[in-house]
């Protein structure tokens, strides 16, 4: 059967991987055993995608980008130029914890800007964005906008990725699409 997939003659995948249909992998980029990559992904160049990684329908991974064993990346994720993600939080070279691997979950339609550092074991909540340079040790809400080392929450996001200005009855409205946001007891959802 022919793969419905593109990959540059430079590209490495490994045996074992599941990719989907119309994914472009660019580039120097190595897809490692065993991952589940969905359709209509576009994988950079020099890109590693390590043992087991799940990436969602519809996601974007720049240039340089690090994904190692242990995440998931749901549907519509967007992975700025050099993001990182780690595996361990505490590697030492002479020990071997690879069946220590700690599980990372990023959150359907969120953002990590580049060079964004994502520290294992963590979850990111749906449609958050993560500022450039951030370093994010800890959970992420759904819709939250984190900057800064280590990250620190500034703001809320729209799905269109516009910074939300709630007014008194807490509702804030997208600028771009017009939608509505409700917080209340520090959770933003999406009014429908």
């Amino acid at each position: 059967m022919d793969k419905e997939y593109f990959a540059h003659s430079t590209a490495v995948i490994d045996e074992g991987c599941e990719i989907g249909k119309n994914v472009k992998i660019w580039h120097f980029s190595h897809i490692m055993s065993n991952c589940v990559i969905g359709e209509n992904c576009n994988i950079g160049q020099n890109v590693v995608v390590s043992p087991e990684v799940v990436l969602g329908k519809n996601v974007k991974v720049q240039n340089n980008v690090s994904i190692y064993s242990g995440v998931i990346c749901e549907d519509d994720v967007f992975l700025g130029p050099s993001v990182v993600f780690t595996n361990i939080r505490n590697p030492r070279s002479r020990i071997d914890r690879k069946g220590q691997f700690s599980r990372t979950r990023v959150g359907r339609g969120a953002t990590l800007g580049a060079n964004a550092t994502i520290v294992c074991g963590i979850e990111i909540g749906a449609f958050a964005f993560i500022g450039a340079g951030a370093v994010v040790t800890k959970n992420i809400p759904s819709y939250a906008l984190v900057i800064g080392n280590p990250a620190r929450q500034s703001g809320w996001m729209s799905e269109y990725g516009h910074k939300l200005s709630f007014d008194l009855k807490g509702i804030a409205i997208c600028s771009e699409s017009g939608e509505k946001y409700q917080l209340e007891g520090g959770i933003v959802r999406k009014i429908k």
